[in-house]
């Protein structure tokens, strides 16, 4: 395995709160508009970039356009003959887009790379958005009576948590609650501006409707538009970098640990192969085995805060169950003694994560990344942690089927 270090120099995040069609633009132009903004901040030229990916789950469906590495061409003009390709495991694109890039620097083949995940998904109805997200799962095999899979799908994640465990759902709310108060601090949130009443993240029908089985829309993700964009680079390349900016090379973080896991498509496969194991996914809590191995730290204890995919509050739970934080079981424990919150000792999602910032799907694993890249170089602005040494997203695609995680620090 490579033991090149790789650089992230920086990179930038569109606001997630547009409708970008409602404004008359298209997804080529948010394209464009957040590469150019991304060089235009992190102080490079095109000329520097040697190669570029995209995260994508759905354009095809949602704007008809494929093919989407070609747009690097329309950028720049030294961009007209990059190398380029495009990335696609569900919500976890834009992290396999990172893997790819990072690959491309450990072999030497390139330098620098450009890595733009993006998605436009709020330019059709409700009931369409939802049906071009199915093909995640296994279409012809698994929810096919609901029109919304994905509340389905998570629905029974929290029934699995309460027939192995007991769930309480005020632990869910919390989550979300977190997630939007977070969102407030960040300019860039989908949801900075939303207010909500006392019912909100109640069981009232009217102020939190019910969407499927368990599930009501303060448990979900947002549909969103937007895209982020992140440079990476080896250390030759970083330091000429570092030279030209008259800064030290040690002041730019690395990508420490990284960590990639598939389990089997079918949700049903995936509690088969898990039977009598001591966690629900031992492929999850492998995945941060091997990202924190790959790190050199002990355990999650090495972390200072986590970007984690929350497109149901959920998730976000299921996630802090398998991290190691507490026994199986036992992620209430990190809720309700603000172990999660601002302040606490595994702050997550102090972007408000998909909940409070947004969920354009091939743009999430990016966004993490670069959030993780402001925290610590403390460029977060309003929702900045105190202490951000190294901090670890954690994006999945599908009903867990594709997982992946960056430790990024000093």
């Amino acid at each position: 395995m490579s033991t090149e270090r790789i650089y992230i120099l920086g990179g930038y995040q569109s606001d997630f709160s547009r409708n970008v069609a409602r404004e008359g633009g298209t997804l080529a132009e948010l394209f464009i508009d957040t590469v150019r903004r991304g060089l235009e901040a992190t102080q490079l030229d095109a000329t520097q970039v040697e190669v570029g990916h995209v995260g994508n789950f759905v354009a095809p469906l949602f704007t008809g356009q494929a093919h989407l590495g070609g747009l690097f061409g329309h950028v720049d003009p030294a961009m007209a003959y990059m190398p380029a390709s495009s990335h696609e495991a569900a919500c976890a694109s834009g992290s396999m887009a990172i893997l790819a890039a990072m690959a491309n620097l450990e072999s030497g083949r390139y330098g620098l790379a450009c890595v733009l995940g993006i998605e436009m998904m709020r330019n059709v109805s409700g009931d369409l958005a939802a049906n071009n997200l199915r093909p995640a799962a296994w279409v012809d095999k698994e929810w096919q009576q609901t029109p919304f899979v994905w509340p389905c799908a998570f629905a029974d994640m929290i029934d699995l948590y309460q027939r192995r465990y007991g769930l309480d759902k005020a632990h869910l709310a919390a989550i979300s609650q977190q997630n939007y108060a977070n969102a407030r601090n960040n300019p860039n949130a989908q949801t900075r501006a939303w207010q909500f009443g006392e019912q909100s993240f109640g069981e009232d029908d009217a102020a939190n409707p019910v969407i499927s089985g368990s599930i009501r829309r303060q448990d979900c993700g947002q549909v969103s538009d937007g895209a982020a964009v992140v440079f990476l680079a080896n250390e030759a390349r970083a330091m000429e970098y570092a030279q030209r900016r008259g800064i030290s090379l040690a002041s730019l973080p690395v990508i420490k640990g990284w960590g990639h896991v598939n389990a089997p498509l079918l949700f049903e496969e995936k509690l088969r192969l898990a039977q009598q194991q001591p966690v629900l996914f031992p492929h999850v809590r492998e995945l941060f085995r091997q990202t924190l191995a790959r790190a050199g730290m002990a355990d999650i204890r090495a972390i200072d805060g986590m970007e984690v995919h929350d497109c149901f509050n959920i998730t976000e739970y299921m996630v802090i169950d398998h991290c190691g934080l507490y026994a199986p079981g036992e992620a209430w424990k990190a809720i309700e003694s603000g172990d999660i919150a601002p302040g606490g000792r595994l702050p997550i999602n102090m972007s408000g994560g998909l909940i409070g910032g947004g969920h354009p799907v091939g743009a999430t694993g990016v966004r993490m990344a670069l959030d993780c890249f402001k925290q610590v170089t403390a460029r977060a602005e309003g929702y900045q942690l105190e202490r951000a040494r190294n901090l670890m997203t954690f994006n999945l695609g599908g009903s867990t089927t594709t997982c992946a995680s960056l430790i990024i620090g000093y």
